[in-house]
């Protein structure tokens, strides 16, 4: 019976893996794809190696913060309790899926292990409350960062990054040595490489923030039982990684290839920068974090910003506008034109409610069906 457990857990365990493959490869190389800079499967290939990266070095230390630290007595982490606890986490990304928007699995993982804790009086209320703090911080500091970038140097970043594709390949493999090796097509200009290489770096940067910070949603309650070593455990969840990143990510790369058009390369290239820095921070100091509700207050920062260039910072506190649109500078966006409002509310809504769904379900399991004995 008890390796018919371990057996099942390390499936949930790769299901969940699976499935944050597939929902994070899309919004960190979608770009990338888009432009046609690499293909959709250099792309997984990419993210599975980046993703691995992030999770062996920095990774850990959230693993131990969800399976070690964020309860007192890490034997609450038994095969049953981390299984249900995983279901609650792949439960998550399924309800996401289905409103079309992605649940911030490290929100989900975080409330579904404080359900248990809850249920078992085992919750280590301070490293809970150090976890909460830093979800209302960072965002507030990626909104403030971004807008200031978006208010004061977006018009001269732009004038660096932006690029105009050139159609055909941008690079050509010259057979002409012992090896093939790449070089730029004759239509390729050097400004146009500089762009493409910049975008695919920022999407290996956000594959590696979200190895430092994922990881942890698909092994941590089974590092915490003691059924899994780290290093094994690290290895399989970014096995799994790479074949939803092979699989199921197509589909969101060529959604978000096509969409990312919606916003304008740099101001992606300051989104995905500011979100995956904040990421990467507070997985080194071992907290989980939601890539998503930073990138979105990111989103809304930066546009505010840039809409309000021509106002006095006192009046954009105020919520002053800078007049109709006959008299708005050609390059001076109104913030509703570079965010959907209501979809803005619609993703904020569901990455803290189902959270706290996972929460109160996870409690709500653990406290009253006997099969777990807490």
């Amino acid at each position: 019976m008890t390796d018919v457990l371990f057996l099942g857990g390390i499936l949930v365990a790769v299901f969940v893996g699976y499935n944050i493959g597939g929902s994070t490869t899309g919004p960190a190389f979608g770009p990338a794809v888009g432009a046609g800079a690499v293909s959709k499967a250099t792309a997984a290939g990419l993210m599975t190696v980046f993703f691995f990266v992030g999770a062996w070095t920095i990774g850990r230390r959230v693993v131990d913060t969800l399976g070690r630290e964020l309860v007192f007595d890490p034997g609450v982490f038994t095969l049953e309790t981390s299984i249900g606890v995983l279901f609650f986490i792949g439960l998550a990304l399924f309800v996401g899926n289905v409103f079309g928007v992605p649940a911030s699995t490290s929100m989900t993982a975080v409330g579904a292990i404080a359900g248990l804790g809850l249920a078992s009086e085992e919750l280590n209320w301070a490293v809970m409350g150090e976890i909460a703090t830093w979800w209302l911080v960072a965002p507030v500091i990626g909104f403030w960062v971004s807008l200031v970038i978006g208010r004061y140097f977006y018009t001269r970043l732009n004038r660096v990054v932006a690029m105009e594709r050139s159609d055909g390949p941008l690079l050509e493999l010259d057979r002409s040595g012992v090896l093939p090796r790449p070089r730029p097509t004759e239509t390729t200009n050097r400004r146009e490489l500089f762009g493409v290489a910049t975008v695919i770096a920022i999407g290996c940067l956000m594959a590696f923030s979200s190895g430092t910070s994922n990881i942890a949603n698909a092994i941590a309650p089974l590092v915490g039982s003691g059924v899994l070593e780290m290093n094994p455990a690290i290895a399989i969840g970014g096995v799994a990684v790479g074949i939803g990143a092979f699989t199921i990510a197509r589909r969101t790369l060529e959604t978000m290839g096509s969409d990312i058009t919606e916003l304008p390369l740099t101001a992606a290239i300051v989104v995905a920068t500011v979100s995956a820095t904040l990421v990467v921070f507070l997985s080194a100091i071992g907290i989980p974090a939601s890539f998503v509700v930073i990138a979105t207050m990111s989103i809304i920062g930066l546009g505010w910003g840039r809409a309000t260039r021509p106002i006095t910072f006192p009046g954009a506190i105020r919520g002053e506008d800078v007049g109709p649109l006959d008299q708005r500078p050609a390059d001076v966006p109104r913030a509703s034109d570079l965010f959907d409002p209501a979809t803005t509310a619609r993703v904020v809504l569901m990455q803290n409610v189902v959270p706290l769904v996972a929460t109160v379900g996870s409690y709500l399991t653990f406290r009253f069906v006997p099969v777990f004995g807490l």
